[in-house]
Order: structure tokens, then C-alpha cells, then sequence
């Protein structure tokens, strides 16, 4: 068993690095964990201390902790991302590494992750978040599921690095190192385990400097299964990625079926178009108005979720977001709207001025479909765009 402070460094000193480990019931290999915790300070003479978030364990792991010289934390808030905040929160460090309990990952490589934390000695900061990749480190035999390896893993950290430009190639990776400074600036949320991912894109939306050093990973010692449920929290990471992304998940697919719509609109509106051996008309004129519709709505929901999660603190401010709505106000959108408006009407009584021309008798209903169509589509439009404009300014009242 070990001390922290005669092991480690003289009680007046401050702590440079605090090793935070979530605990749920980690019995079988939490003792060996914080052993080796303990060992690579030592070792590597960091003034450094550990602190075991534990979330309600039942199998004495909090007496196991102290017994080896850590801090125990407990935290009455079921889930990791809550066990780790309250781990991180506890710190005394001036830098944190958070790394689970379940004797997968190697303490040994701390320096890495502490180099990269460290300004330099040329002057320039070090980074913020520093991330370990156990792809170029090295994965044990048996140690990550085939499925969370070449599939899930993959996907998710390839889309981390589309959405939001972070250069991770393993962005699911539970040993990490930060400073607290860096962390506290974050104000993470979630209390799930999309805790991870919430923490590496607020860090790169924020501009934070990230980097990754080679880490491995092995099997881990518990004879129990994992608390990660491949299927469900892969699910909720894939959430948290998306709806942290309005732009990709409503403003770009919605933009799309907008151009798509009106594209086809314009072509189909004089006069039926061949297309190999099928004929074009009226049908497809109607899908692409709905098209455009259908795309307003997305543009409509991707805006008005984006200043919603900067008005809440959950996304940053934007500037270029803000330019944007120094032209697009709650006038200019009402004067689109309801000249959308006037153009539906003027479509319309034209169309009952040619009805009153024919005695008001029966019409050619694809002739007339070519301007009841349009019509349609822009007062709907025109109606949806004006209160979309007071709906957003609604939500933007807290901005100003």
C-alpha cells in the first residue's frame, strides 16, 4: 500500500497532475490500477495525487482506494460522465488525466500525455487536451470487440474529425489528459458515456489545442462484463455527434432538397420533360415542391437549434453565425414572406380570371396544376418564413 504524500512529494507542495479513475464496482482490479498510478508519479518524480470517482459501489471498492493511497470521491449522480466531472471537479492538479479502472490502459505512458500538457520551453503553451490512440499504440489480443474496432470506433472518430475538425484518430479513447483551466472552460453537460465525445468536440469547437500520443490498450481484468453496451452507447454517441452538428443534420440536407426542388420545379413547369423512357410532368412537379418545402423546414430547424444551443451555452458563439443574422432579421423575413405571399395570390386570382374566361366551366387540370402548384408553394412558404422570423427572433430575445 502506498501514500500519497510520502510517496509522492512533501504535503506543502503543489500537485502538478491528478489521475481521476470512475469506479463502479472495480473490486477486482481498481487496487492494481491506483498501484500503478502511484508507481509511474513516483517513478517519474511528478508531484501528482489520484482520486477515484466512485458512482455507488456495492463491492467495497472504496475502502480498496484509500487502502492504496487514493482520494475517493463519491458521487451520488448515476453514470460516467457524472463520475468523472465530479472526479475532475475534485482535482488539486494543475493537470488531470482521467483513465478507467478496469486495468485496460497503461499508467505507465503518463509522461507522454504530461509533455504534451507542459508549455514549452521555447515559451509556447502546451496543449489542452491531449488525447491517447490506441491504434498507434497497440490493441491486445481480445481487448476491444471486432465490431467496436473496425466499425464502430472507425465510423464515429471519422465523423468527429468531419463535423468538427478534430484531428483524433481515436476519438473514443478513455485515457486522456487536460488542464483543469482548459476543462473548466468546457462546461460539459452530458452524464452518460457521450461524456467522451462531448469533451473533445466543445474542445475543438472552442479552438482548444488538441494532440495524441500512442497509447495501448489490453484486456481488461474484470471477469464481469464491461458497463458499455455496444449497441446503446454507440447509439447515444452517434446522437451526440449529430445533434451537435446542426449544420449536418438539418441546414445542409435541408439546403440540398431546397436546390434539388426548385432545380426541378424549373424544369418541369413549362411543359412535361422527357427523361430516357419516362415522361416527367405534373406528379413530379408536385414532389419537387414538396421537396422545397420539406428542405425549408430543415434550414428552418438547423438555424433556429443552432441559436438555441449558443443562447444555452451548449455550442459557442459563432461569428460567422452572427453576420449572418445582422442581415437576416425578423423584418427582412417578414417582408420575404409575405411577398412569397403576394406572389401566391397573384397566381391564384390569375388562375380564377382564366377559370371566369371559360365560363367557369371545367379546366385542363394539368394546365391548371402548373399554376396551382406554384401558388401553393409560395403561400405556404410565405406563411412558414413569417413565423419562422418571429419564432427566431423569440429564441434569439436572450442574444441581444
Amino acid at each position: 500500500m502506498h501514500s500519497t504524500t510520502e510517496t509522492l512529494q512533501n504535503p506543502n507542495d503543489p500537485i502538478e497532475l491528478t489521475v481521476v479513475m470512475p469506479c463502479l464496482n472495480e473490486a477486482e482490479t481498481l487496487a492494481v490500477c491506483v498501484d500503478k498510478a502511484l508507481a509511474a508519479l513516483a517513478e517519474n518524480h511528478i508531484a501528482g495525487e489520484v482520486v477515484v470517482a466512485d458512482n455507488g459501489s456495492t463491492d467495497g471498492s472504496q475502502a480498496i482506494a484509500q487502502q492504496h493511497g487514493a482520494r475517493v470521491v463519491p458521487v451520488p449522480v448515476r453514470g460516467y460522465g457524472a463520475a468523472l466531472n465530479a472526479g475532475i471537479q475534485a482535482a488539486r492538479g494543475k493537470y488531470v488525466l482521467m483513465a478507467d479502472a478496469d486495468d485496460s490502459y497503461e499508467f505507465a505512458h503518463i509522461p507522454r500525455f504530461l509533455a504534451e500538457l507542459r508549455d514549452r520551453p521555447d515559451g509556447s503553451a502546451g496543449s489542452d487536451l491531449v488525447m491517447g490512440n490506441r491504434f498507434r499504440g497497440g490493441i491486445g489480443p481480445k481487448a476491444m470487440p471486432p465490431l467496436h474496432r473496425y466499425l464502430g470506433n472507425p465510423v464515429l472518430s471519422f465523423l468527429g474529425r468531419t463535423l468538427f475538425h478534430a484531428p483524433i484518430g481515436d476519438f473514443h479513447c478513455g485515457i486522456r489528459a487536460f488542464s483543469k483551466d482548459a476543462y473548466e472552460r468546457l462546461q460539459l453537460r452530458t452524464t452518460g458515456m457521450e461524456f467522451a465525445s462531448e469533451m473533445v468536440v466543445k474542445s475543438s469547437l472552442l479552438g482548444q489545442k488538441i494532440t495524441e500520443v500512442p497509447t495501448t490498450l489490453k484486456k481488461d481484468g474484470r471477469s464481469r462484463p464491461p458497463h458499455l453496451k455496444t449497441w446503446r452507447d454507440g447509439w447515444r454517441h452517434l446522437r451526440f455527434l449529430l445533434m451537435y452538428s446542426p449544420r449536418w443534420l438539418f441546414l445542409f440536407p435541408g439546403l440540398a432538397l431546397m436546390l434539388v426542388g426548385i432545380g426541378l420545379m424549373a424544369w418541369l413547369l413549362p411543359a412535361e420533360r422527357p427523361l430516357g423512357h419516362l415522361n416527367l410532368g405534373v406528379d413530379t412537379l408536385a414532389y419537387a415542391v414538396s421537396a422545397v418545402l420539406l428542405g425549408f423546414q430543415l434550414v428552418f430547424f438547423g438555424v433556429a437549434a443552432k441559436v438555441f444551443a449558443i443562447t444555452e451555452g451548449l455550442l459557442p458563439e459563432d461569428a460567422s453565425f452572427d453576420r449572418w443574422f445582422r442581415f437576416i432579421t425578423l423584418e427582412t423575413g417578414l417582408i420575404v414572406g409575405v411577398l412569397l405571399v403576394l406572389v401566391g395570390v397573384g397566381i391564384a386570382v390569375s388562375s380564377v380570371i382564366s377559370w371566369s374566361h371559360t365560363g367557369y366551366g371545367s379546366l385542363p387540370p394539368v394546365q391548371m396544376m402548373r399554376r396551382t402548384l406554384p401558388a401553393m408553394l409560395c403561400l405556404m412558404l410565405g406563411t412558414e418564413i413569417c413565423f419562422a422570423s418571429f419564432f427566431l427572433s423569440l429564441l434569439g430575445l436572450k442574444r441581444r
